[in-house]
């Protein structure tokens, strides 16, 4: 029962670990890479589709990227919805082939993009204590109930604390390489 509980806990708060990475590969860096665009949207046939479902996305060098769309029609609206994210990324069509080069980073967007990783980082943190809460208050739940006893759920809370400061390293280790990335020039 003791360890469903944290079974349960290291598994939430991995996924909040892991949710903490796809957001990050969203906020850009000076260097090009697919997952920048997994954000964006594309009206296909009146449907909002992710851009990846109805193009190639490839990186052609450092700074910039080729999306080839399966359909040529499709070209104009891929343009207007990267246009329309607020990515800052202005794409140059060459016939069926979409470039976009990735601008270099100023001072001002680096402190920018650098805040935005902190308040993601922030918002994983958050979800990983409240996980660790939930996971405490079953255990408490379990002692009213004298289904484990005192020191069962001392040495369980210990052991949910471990876990959560495992997983808030995770975070923090994770901030520090976005951080580094963001100022490298």
């Amino acid at each position: 029962m003791i360890n469903d509980i944290k079974k349960d806990a290291e598994e939430r708060m991995s996924k909040s670990v892991d949710v903490l990475g796809v957001n990050f590969n969203k906020i850009r860096t000076g260097r090009a890479h697919p997952s920048i665009l997994d954000g964006v949207s594309v009206s296909y046939y009146g449907n909002p589709t992710p851009l990846t479902q109805v193009a190639n996305v490839t990186v052609l060098d450092a700074r910039t990227l080729s999306i080839s769309p399966w359909e040529k029609q499709m070209v104009p609206e891929i343009e207007k919805a990267i246009m329309k994210s607020d990515l800052g990324l202005n794409p140059a069509t060459t016939g069926e082939l979409i470039r976009v080069p990735m601008p270099m980073l100023t001072e001002e967007t680096r402190k920018g993009y650098i805040k935005q990783a902190r308040n993601e980082a922030e918002a994983a943190r958050v979800s990983v204590r409240n996980i660790r809460r939930d996971a405490i208050s079953t255990l408490k739940d379990l002692l009213k109930e004298k289904e484990i006893t005192e020191d069962d759920e001392r040495r369980a809370q210990d052991e949910v604390q471990k876990i959560t400061d495992k997983y808030i390293s995770q975070v923090d280790k994770a901030l520090a390489a976005k951080e580094d990335d963001l100022m490298e020039i």
